[in-house]
This record gives C-alpha cells, sequence and structure tokens, in this order.
C-alpha cells in the first residue's frame, strides 16, 4: 500500500493521530484537510457525542437523567464517514450532519458528554474505528484523545488558538447567532467540558501547535509537517 504521496507504507504500520483542541480552534476543519491530503482516514469523535444528544433530545430524554440517556445508548444507532471525501453523520439510517449543529444541540452536548458510561461506551468506539480504518494513517479529533482514546499515539498534538482568535473563527463558521453569542456559547462549553477532560493543556508527550498568527494553510501545513516528522522518528 502506498500513501497519497507514493511512499509504500504497511497495512501493520498505520499511523494514528490524535489531536485535541478547544472549541474554535480549528481542530475539525485542520484535521480533516490534513487527512485529505495524507491520503488518512478522518474521525470526528465529537460529533458521536452531538449526535447522542440529537438522538436522545428527538426521543424527548431529558439529558439531566443520566440512566435514561446511558439507558439510549442501547438503541443508538450510529454510523460516520471516515473518509475526507465522504464524510457523513447518520443516526438511524437519518442524515444529522447539520442537524447536530444546531444551538440546541450544542445547548445540551456538554451534558451527554459528561456522563461517564456515556464517555466509555464511545471511547471503545472511537478505538474500534481506528483499529478497523483501512488507509496508511487515520486522525482523530477531540477533546480527550491524546491522553484518553489514543494516549500511546505516536503522534499526539495540541491545536490551540488565543480566545479572541477563536472565538472569531466560530462566528464566522455560524451564521444566524450574534458575535456575543457566539462568544458566550463558546467560552460556556468549553467551561462545562473541561470539568470532564482537561483539553487546555498539553500532557506529556503532546506536541502544542497554536494556530493564532497562522491562516488555515499554515496551520495544515504545520500539522501536516510534524505528522511527517513524528511518524518518521517512530518508524526509525
Amino acid at each position: 500500500m502506498e500513501d497519497s504521496r507514493g511512499i509504500p507504507v504497511s497495512t501493520t504500520d498505520k499511523i494514528v493521530v490524535a489531536i485535541d483542541g478547544p472549541a474554535g480552534s480549528g481542530k475539525s476543519s485542520v484535521s480533516k484537510a490534513a487527512a485529505r491530503r495524507l491520503g488518512f482516514s478522518y474521525q470526528d469523535t465529537g460529533a458521536a457525542y452531538r449526535a447522542l444528544a440529537w438522538y436522545v433530545a428527538e426521543r424527548g430524554i431529558d439529558t439531566a437523567d443520566e440512566a435514561a440517556v446511558v439507558e439510549a445508548l442501547r438503541d443508538f444507532d450510529y454510523a460516520i464517514g471516515i473518509d475526507p471525501d465522504n464524510y457523513f453523520v447518520r443516526v438511524g439510517g437519518i442524515d444529522v450532519e447539520e442537524a447536530i449543529r444546531e444551538p440546541r444541540i450544542s445547548a445540551i452536548v456538554s451534558s451527554v458528554a459528561r456522563i461517564l458510561p456515556v464517555r466509555a461506551y464511545l471511547v471503545e468506539l472511537f478505538r474500534h474505528v481506528i483499529e478497523t480504518s483501512d488507509t496508511p494513517g487515520i486522525i482523530t479529533e477531540g477533546r480527550d484523545i491524546t491522553t484518553v482514546v489514543c494516549p500511546d499515539a505516536p503522534v499526539r498534538i495540541l491545536l490551540t488558538a488565543s480566545e479572541e482568535a477563536r472565538m472569531a473563527r466560530r462566528s464566522a463558521e455560524i451564521s444566524g447567532q450574534s458575535a456575543a453569542d457566539v462568544a458566550k456559547n463558546l467560552l460556556s462549553r468549553d467551561a462545562q467540558d473541561s470539568r470532564v477532560v482537561d483539553f487546555m493543556n498539553a500532557a506529556d508527550g503532546v506536541t502544542v501547535i497554536d494556530s493564532t498568527d497562522l491562516d488555515f494553510d499554515q496551520t495544515i501545513q504545520a500539522v501536516v509537517d510534524l505528522i511527517d516528522a513524528q511518524a518518521g522518528e517512530s518508524a526509525s
């Protein structure tokens, strides 16, 4: 097997890349673009938490009822596309890619994500996706990927940016909300999620990429360069 640059890669030497970062850091868009450039798979773990939040909301389940949310996992038929050129998010065969980004879901996703049995269940799902992907590598991004999901990944990155830069980027992505509301929601989401996992500080062995002063293409290049360098070290 060869990667997108024609470099031979053994199917047993899959390169696993773990990327964490706060909301608005660009981790999803940058990870997907880097995966496309490298010929890797791409996994957005946040989509699973959002999809579950959408699922319980559609069923009228109160997210404060942890037992009911955990019970809902029994029938949570979740599927995600890990080809960066064929990305999708489905629940029970329903396309929910846009629905899970709605403000009503953003408002409740943290209350779902903080439930420990939910996190344990989804961590195993994420690992299964990584193990069964059939490309030379896979980039998995989220909140606790470098420390919980893939603590032994050869490439672990904390992608971050200043609060001002993150708020500006998120505001540009979301239509129909004022900049003030976007900023409030972003900071609230970070505050709630930080109660469960530390995604603002790099753990030992995790490389920080600060994209505050980088544009989109420069950030992608920084990630790709780091993957090339660290994957090369692991292979030597």
